[in-house]
């Protein structure tokens, strides 16, 4: 079982909602739409252009887990993968973006956590936000399983389908990905609005002053330049999760030209589409910021975050513990994080620059 820290005893509102999300069985939403392992859509192709393996199928039902310790001011807990139901949405975002002729309009699918209404009452900004951006020929339903489990830990989870990269399209256009920094920004702009918008789904849902990104492949490149790149930072940002990510050379601007946020790399040591020193670089050019490498010895490209099976259920543990501290705030989140990744024996955590340990014992 994965525990987190106690926050110490709830106050009678928070407790008897927190008792209504996990005691009271609420209805299943639509799946997540978009391609995945059944698409009939074209099959991902590689950074380099090759056919990429087929994205794993997994069970779509969450399982009920305990809920941990209630909280001690109003406002419900995060950090615990299953401690809520999960209800999901899509919408589209268009925009038109400066200088450019055509407007872009993404596909947008959001997985929240089921309250119930009583939850109105504890106030505005239940939940930290986490905006995804899929890899290159990648949809969001291939990730829905971890992106789920970060939801049913308690944050609300907004994945991106680009206009140009998505699963979906029948000619694709890499080059394309300078843009997605700014479809990801515009997004979180009008899922902060829907937070504040009262009567509805997200309505007192979405903390605006905790928000993250993550990405995998093209995405993780894509979010890392949201954060580090003097082209596309975005200051609404306070964390990011690069899963096989790296600079995406074309991006204009300067990476690391000043303080970043924190910032977790994840990379499987076998991935020949992202190299293990693609991500290295990005890792360690950050000299200022607060950074964590989990290298996974012996994995490829796509196997930890598209699917349910091994290490999936490792990089799940880590990057919710790596929120919990960056954005939920709890302290105790670092132990959490490394005990879990030394748990499975599959990865190994480092920071601070310090290079990852593949053999052995980690010192």
């Amino acid at each position: 079982m994965y525990l987190i820290p106690s926050r110490g005893a709830p106050g009678a509102a928070a407790a008897a909602v927190l008792a209504g999300v996990v005691g009271t069985a609420l209805a299943g939403a639509a799946l997540l739409s978009g391609c995945g392992g059944t698409s009939t859509g074209p099959p991902p192709a590689a950074r380099s252009g090759a056919p990429s393996p087929a994205p794993g199928h997994e069970s779509q039902t969450p399982t009920a887990r305990p809920a941990p310790s209630g909280p001690s001011h109003a406002v419900l807990p995060a950090g615990r993968i299953g401690t809520y139901r999960v209800r999901r949405y899509a919408l589209e975002v268009g925009y038109r973006p400066a200088g450019q002729p055509a407007r872009r309009v993404l596909r947008v699918f959001v997985s929240y956590p089921a309250v119930p209404r009583a939850a109105g009452d504890l106030g505005h900004g239940l939940f930290p936000l986490v905006v995804f951006a899929p890899g290159y020929r990648q949809c969001a339903a291939v990730y829905r399983v971890l992106l789920r489990e970060w939801a049913s830990a308690g944050y609300v989870v907004a994945a991106v389908q680009f206009p140009r990269t998505n699963c979906q399209v029948a000619a694709p256009d890499e080059a394309d990905l300078v843009h997605q920094p700014a479809d990801m920004s515009q997004v979180i702009g009008r899922l902060l609005a829907a937070g504040r918008r009262p009567g509805g789904r997200l309505s007192g849902l979405v903390d605006g002053a905790k928000v993250a990104v993550a990405g995998h492949s093209d995405g993780g490149d894509t979010v890392a330049a949201m954060v580090a790149s003097t082209c596309c930072r975005d200051r609404r940002v306070s964390a990011a999760v690069v899963l096989a990510g790296a600079e995406w050379p074309a991006m204009p601007g300067r990476y690391f030209a000043a303080p970043t946020v924190p910032m977790l790399f994840v990379q499987g040591t076998a991935d020949t589409w992202n190299p293990q020193s693609a991500s290295l670089q990005l890792y360690q050019a950050d000299t200022r910021g607060r950074r964590y490498y989990l290298a996974l010895p012996g994995v490829g490209h796509f196997t930890p975050y598209e699917g349910g099976g091994p290490p999936e259920p490792v990089v799940a543990r880590v990057t919710v513990d790596f929120l919990d501290r960056y954005l939920a705030g709890q302290a105790g989140a670092l132990g959490a994080m490394r005990r879990a990744a030394r748990a499975v024996g599959r990865g190994r955590l480092v920071s601070g620059g310090r290079l990852p340990h593949l053999g052995g014992t980690e010192p």
